[in-house]
């Protein structure tokens, strides 16, 4: 047995240099018809660069090309080498995270190759002896069925040109034969001749190949080689026998093997030669790697790509985004995610929430260019990038376009699921030069789109950051605010229309900041309602409420009810009953003296929670007061769905009401319902005489408004109506 030295299998490509030299392409003029078909190419898939390539031993020879100024490059690194080694298409979406490419000098540098599709160019005896292929520096996200039968046919096209060249050529062909093998896995040892018989086959071959020592030995080289490969072996081996050069020697290759079975897999291949007797003897060690590829692969798509969907990842996303914009290109960035998302997803189970991330995830796809990037950053949000289009109302044509598709319902296991979307743009260079700028202006448009209803979009303005830092930074003195317990309770009176008497009153948060003095609720409730903070606070506002309350009932008002406003986080925390029943219990007001009161915001978002927790409430003996009734989306169904005992009139009404027949006749209305639904009313804005008559004529049997009082502190509120004064309230903490 020989000694095993490193070695390196040459694959012969003799029969296929000698088939591209029957064409006699190299070094001359392409024809006008290549020109012709490259030009229609790059017109049809919209793309830079368009070629044939010419695929010799060592290198790559543009033969005809637009789009594209190199005229050759070496082998080793071009696309096309892998091309010629398929069956059909070789598609490259976007070759910065395809293993194979991501590091190839001619994506790292000029011509930055990102996005490429190719197709072998097969003579009529089946040698590829070269390319028609697409590149281009953007990346794209898909590319058809359709695409691929159009890059067929024109690659079919450029072969029947090719035939007739070559029947203009005289007949010659080249007599030597190179075919290259890459192979891999661990401790497999072959040994050849000159001849290319093997001479050595180890324990560890018998097991890569499933042939014994006695099926192997003797054997040519090809009986590892796929049957369209082989032929070529020996050939390359007496010409490195004879003194030629031995291309691969020393090197580590890839390439398909076969199996005793017929079953093909990927190897890696060492070579090395060494002479015995004078003569060339190659050895080869040789490692599976379908293994390790199967786990490059699968982490590089992790690193790279959102595995639910299979669109790229914030990380892709703010590589191509910085891309466009280093480049000075414009560019819109459309940022959506879907309403109704986690209504599905708590309804139906995650799987369904992951099948309808995908369902949206293939629509998207189908609302965009095939150069547009999709990506999904995470839950249900996504982000389009459409580059070179800088129109604010293009982008909102396709914002639109994406609002529709995403709305159409879809089935799953025989249910019809409904999403929305809402959408933020951005566009560059106006909104930002950064990724990270333009993503959160997009962001901020957003959250604009769904706080103006959702299923809509909005354009980033200035305006939006001014507002996002100005909510940032009452966010963060939220918390000191809570920890200095800088929030007050106002009261503003209650009274009956009949004779003016006290009835209650409506506890109304202030804050009473440091530096900018007494704030009422419109400067911070909303971001104190979307704040960690809000069911401490709203706690706090109950339970001091009730002491108040109280004290008061207890000072010679003892019907005295106190109003109080529920926030949303109260009733998403899934307790509410039972924390208004222990704050009802430790401050000893009945359930009768306290009337919850909430907004339509709140009944649209938690209906079936607000509905149980009310329920129990309402049975206990607590009152319920719908805020505002009559300015919001708030159908009649709901007087008969909840537990109500109250309704508010609000204040436009009333203001109205003494000019507006329209004013008048919706009052009118609500007092009906009042009646007929066996619920008190009560008016709120009151501010003249006038109105006061006028309600009380109508038959409102309560008030609230600046004719009554204006919310005020406990001690002036005790003071006015001859009540004492809760002095507790005064230090009671609102962490506490």
């Amino acid at each position: 047995m020989p000694t095993v030295r490193p070695l390196a299998i040459h694959a012969s490509e003799d029969a296929r240099i000698a088939a591209l030299n029957e064409y006699d392409l190299i070094g001359s003029a392409p024809a006008s018809a290549f020109t012709k078909i490259v030009s229609l190419a790059i017109r049809l898939f919209q793309v830079p660069t368009a070629f044939v390539s010419l695929l010799e031993r060592d290198r790559q020879i543009f033969h005809a090309k637009a789009g594209l100024s190199l005229c050759e490059t070496d082998r080793e690194v071009a696309f096309c080498s892998h091309t010629i080694a398929e069956d059909d298409l070789l598609v490259v979406l976007d070759a910065a995270l395809d293993p194979r490419f991501h590091d190839n000098p001619l994506v790292t540098g000029p011509p930055h190759i990102r996005f490429y599709a190719g197709i072998p160019l097969q003579t009529p005896s089946g040698h590829a002896i070269g390319t028609f292929c697409l590149a281009d520096a953007r990346p794209r996200n898909s590319f058809s069925d359709e695409d691929r039968q159009i890059l067929r046919q024109l690659a079919d096209l450029i072969l029947d040109r090719m035939e007739l060249r070559r029947l203009e050529v005289a007949e010659r062909a080249s007599e030597s034969r190179f075919v290259q093998i890459a192979s891999t896995s661990p401790d497999s040892v072959i040994c050849t001749d000159s001849t290319g018989l093997i001479t050595f086959w180890n324990t560890a071959a018998e097991q890569m190949f499933g042939y014994t020592v006695a099926e192997a030995v003797g054997q040519p080289v090809d009986l590892i080689v796929p049957e369209r490969m082989r032929g070529g072996h020996g050939g390359g081996l007496h010409r490195v026998a004879g003194g030629g050069k031995p291309r691969l020697l020393g090197k580590t290759v890839e390439l398909p093997a076969r199996h005793k079975d017929g079953t093909e897999f990927l190897i890696e291949l060492s070579l090395s030669r060494w002479h015995e007797e004078g003569r060339a003897a190659f050895g080869s060690i040789i490692r599976d790697i379908r293994a390790r590829r199967a786990n490059e692969e699968r982490l590089f798509r992790l690193a790279h790509l959102d595995p639910l969907t299979e669109l790229p990842n914030r990380a892709v996303l703010c590589e191509r985004l910085n891309e466009i914009v280093t480049a000075a290109r414009v560019v819109s960035v459309l940022m959506f995610d879907l309403d109704g998302f986690k209504e599905i997803n708590d309804s139906h189970g995650h799987a369904t929430g992951d099948a309808a991330l995908k369902a949206m995830a293939a629509r998207l796809l189908a609302c965009v260019r095939p150069i547009d990037t999709v990506s999904r950053l995470g839950g249900d949000e996504f982000v389009l990038l459409i580059p070179d289009v800088g129109d604010p109302l293009r982008a909102a044509e396709v914002a639109d376009t994406i609002i529709a598709a995403v709305a159409e319902p879809f089935e799953h296991e025989g249910q019809t699921l409904r999403l929305g979307t809402s959408v933020g743009i951005a566009v560059a260079p106006a909104h930002g030069d950064s990724a990270d700028d333009l993503l959160s202006c997009a962001d901020l448009a957003l959250y604009q789109a769904k706080s103006d209803g959702r299923h809509c979009h909005r354009l980033f303005t200035p305006m939006l950051r001014q507002r996002a830092q100005q909510v940032h930074a009452c966010r963060d003195e939220l918390g000191r605010a809570v920890e200095r317990s800088e929030f007050v309770l106002f009261y503003q009176p209650q009274v009956r229309l009949s004779d003016g008497g006290l009835v209650g009153a409506e506890a109304l948060i202030r804050w009473q900041h440091p530096e900018r003095g007494l704030l009422t609720p419109v400067a911070f409730l909303d971001v104190l309602d979307k704040s960690r903070y809000a069911t401490l606070v709203g706690d706090w506002v109950l339970r001091a409420a009730c002491e108040q309350a109280v004290v008061w009932r207890n000072a010679g008002s003892p019907e005295f009810r106190i109003g109080v406003n529920l926030c949303s986080a109260q009733v998403q925390r899934g307790d509410l009953a039972e924390r208004v029943r222990t704050i009802l219990s430790d401050t000893g007001l009945p359930a009768v003296g306290l009337e919850l009161e909430i907004t339509e915001n709140i009944v649209l978002r938690h209906d079936a929670e607000v509905i149980t927790a009310l329920s129990v409430l309402r049975k206990a003996g607590v009152s319920i007061a719908f805020d505002d009734y009559g300015t919001g989306y708030a159908s009649l169904s709901l007087l008969k769905r909840f537990p109500l005992t109250r309704l508010k009139i609000d204040r436009s009404f009333v203001t109205g009401m003494l000019a507006s027949h329209q004013d008048v006749t919706i009052v009118q209305a609500i007092l009906q319902l009042g009646r007929g639904f066996n619920l008190s009313v009560i008016a709120e804005g009151i501010e003249t005489e006038a109105e006061c008559a006028r309600l009380h004529e109508k038959g409102c049997q309560e008030g609230q408004g600046y004719l009554f009082g204006k919310p005020m502190p406990a001690n002036i509120f005790a003071t006015q109506f001859g009540l004492e004064i809760h002095h507790k309230l005064q230090t009671t903490s609102v962490a506490a």
